[in-house]
């Protein structure tokens, strides 16, 4: 019978990538240890949606002084709209995993 826990999946997974970079899987999974944390990746992304939001707002300004183009308006407020999409999309998200975690049996 084959073995479906989460420790034997992660096992062979484990096993899978040192076979085929060669590298021992105590190496592999330090790798994946040793970077960012979730936290911080959410903190950075969240610092670079607001200097968007306020490059934005400073490139609106300059607009009403005269002192940009209209490319650059459109640039600057695109960009402030798509990353504002994305943390709505992203809160979204994180809201609705919430909520399965809330829904799911103890």
């Amino acid at each position: 019978m084959v073995d479906t826990t989460a420790l034997a999946a992660t096992q062979a997974y484990s096993k899978a990538i040192s076979s085929a970079t060669g590298a021992k899987p105590e190496a592999v999974s330090n790798e994946a240890i040793e970077g960012p944390s979730f936290a911080e990746m959410l903190s950075d992304a969240g610092t670079d949606a607001i200097e968007t939001g306020v490059n934005a707002e400073q490139v609106s300004l300059e607009a009403i002084t005269g002192n940009t183009g209209l490319a650059d308006i459109v640039t600057a407020v695109s960009n402030a709209e798509a990353t504002l999409e994305t943390v709505v999309a992203v809160r979204d998200r994180v809201i609705q995993a919430y909520q399965d975690i809330i829904k799911m049996p103890i």
